[in-house]
């Protein structure tokens, strides 16, 4: 707010916004050219009449000529700026704070009996009583030792920082590491003056870049330490998975097998118990085969499924190798953010990190992660996510689920080599498949079971639609189970 004085200007610079309710008085000010309106226009050119300062209260009103009045009401978080015309507001500089609207200015005066027969009256709830000292006042006479004294004592320490305001001076401090102005000396002291309006000013000026500074440090530190998190858990589950693709090497193992008993399989065989010729006590193996199929074609499967597990180690390994790169990387950037001390040097810092590519950069996968009894089970985010986790996070081994006749998510259960997936398991799959459906509300649920392999998508159909060519139906309650 400008006003003029005959050849100079004087600047009134209100911040009203919850974190910082402040008036500041720059000397210089240029108005921006862009992004920039007159706010209640019809008091420009007006003549101030008169200042009031309302008695103990954080409001003050500037009257205007033509009855018109601007009260600054500084009360933090419902801080605003209100214009009056003959007694009644005509406007709001926030206008969200609607209950402004039936403001009355006669009624903003506030009294306070500082008796001493007031005080022991209301010796329990001073707080209260004298509600314009508020939290830095109350934090000055606690280190005082305030609530061990006597009451005579306690009512001499108000007295006493009563009258030290008589004289003020005033401090820029920092008490729990935030900017504080306050008319008594604590906490961490960095500026005393004892004019208002230069201590006004610097205090906005402190406040506004220690908070920003720490805003901007908060919100990159956050970034890099999600990702930072993201990647130690992308290397977990490739760890998890990856141990279990060296332990299951049964594929290459059964083909050798096969292709060493030729000459004893028949070719209708579903299954076949052989002798172990590669372990020492020879233990048999059960084999299964598909009977459609030669013993040497049962072979060539086997060997290829053997092939597609060493490339999916060398995948495995090669990705945790980078994303342990990149952990370390973010460890070093987060190390340097950390060491940052003020806004100019950390905003150089941002831009070697650029923090705005946090959400593209994490990697991140269409579903969220169960699991129950060994298995891992994986849910579908939303139709996109359950294209994607059907078409490239599936074997045709896995189990696929899904709520019967209504929209809802894919849910697999990993297979496991060897291992018939137990009934528990697939239960508990079925009622995350039910819980993420159109059918959540329901007592039960209809939901297919089917193995991967019957899943197909046609070209054209929409995001999540697929064609289930075979499938089995159990009836579950739908649950909401906390992911991993």
């Amino acid at each position: 707010m400008r006003f003029e004085i005959q050849r100079e200007s004087f600047v009134i610079r209100a911040s009203l916004s919850p974190e910082l309710s402040c008036l500041s008085f720059p000397e210089n000010f240029q108005r921006a050219r862009k992004n920039s309106v007159d706010l209640f226009p019809i008091i420009i050119g007006r003549k101030v009449k008169d200042i009031r300062q309302f008695n103990n209260e954080r409001s003050f009103a500037l009257r205007l000529s033509e009855g018109y009045e601007v009260l600054f009401k500084m009360h933090g978080n419902r801080t605003n700026l209100i214009l009056f015309h003959d007694g009644i507001v005509s406007d709001l500089f926030r206008k969200k704070i609607s209950g402004d609207t039936n403001l009355r200015i006669e009624t903003l005066d506030r009294e306070i009996d500082w008796s001493f027969e007031h005080f022991k009256k209301h010796a329990h709830d001073l707080k209260t009583v004298y509600f314009t000292f508020g939290k830095v006042v109350w934090q000055y006479l606690e280190q005082l030792g305030f609530w061990i004294k006597s009451p005579t004592e306690q009512f001499a320490e108000i007295q006493a920082v009563r009258k030290s305001f008589e004289d003020p001076r005033y401090y820029i401090t920092y008490i729990q590491d935030k900017p504080v102005l306050s008319l008594l000396r604590m906490g961490d002291v960095s500026s005393e003056l004892t004019d208002p309006v230069s201590a006004s000013n610097e205090f906005f000026y402190t406040f506004t870049q220690q908070y920003v500074f720490s805003k901007e440090k908060s919100r990159l530190l956050s970034i890099l330490q999600g990702a930072l998190l993201a990647g130690k858990n992308y290397c977990k589950k490739n760890e998890q998975r990856l141990e279990e693709v060296r332990r299951d090497d049964h594929y290459r193992l059964w083909a050798d097998l096969i292709m060493a008993n030729l000459h004893t399989i028949r070719g209708d065989e579903e299954k076949i118990v052989v002798p172990n010729y590669f372990e020492e006590d020879q233990r048999p193996a059960e084999i299964r085969l598909k009977k459609d199929i030669s013993p040497q074609k049962n072979a060539e499967v086997y060997y290829r499924k053997a092939r597609n597990q060493h490339i999916e180690i060398k995948r495995l390994e090669s990705s945790i190798v980078q994303k342990e790169e990149e952990i370390e990387k973010l460890r070093q950037q987060i190390a340097t953010v950390e060491g940052a001390t003020d806004l100019k040097s950390l905003r150089a810092i941002r831009l070697t990190v650029k923090p705005d590519h946090d959400k593209d950069e994490i990697p991140s996968v269409p579903y969220h992660e169960f699991e129950f009894r060994g298995y891992r089970i994986l849910v579908g985010k939303n139709a996109q996510g359950n294209d994607e986790l059907t078409s490239r996070y599936s074997y045709k081994e896995d189990l696929w689920l899904h709520a019967k006749d209504v929209s809802g998510s894919h849910v697999l259960i990993k297979h496991q080599s060897g291992k018939k997936i137990p009934k528990d398991v697939i239960e508990y799959a079925a009622s995350l498949a039910a819980y993420n459906s159109k059918r959540k509300t329901e007592s039960l649920c209809p939901v297919i079971v089917t193995p991967r392999k019957f899943v197909r998508k046609r070209k054209g159909d929409p995001p999540g639609a697929v064609i289930v060519e075979r499938e089995d139906v159990i009836m579950v309650e739908p649950a909401r189970l906390n992911s991993q």
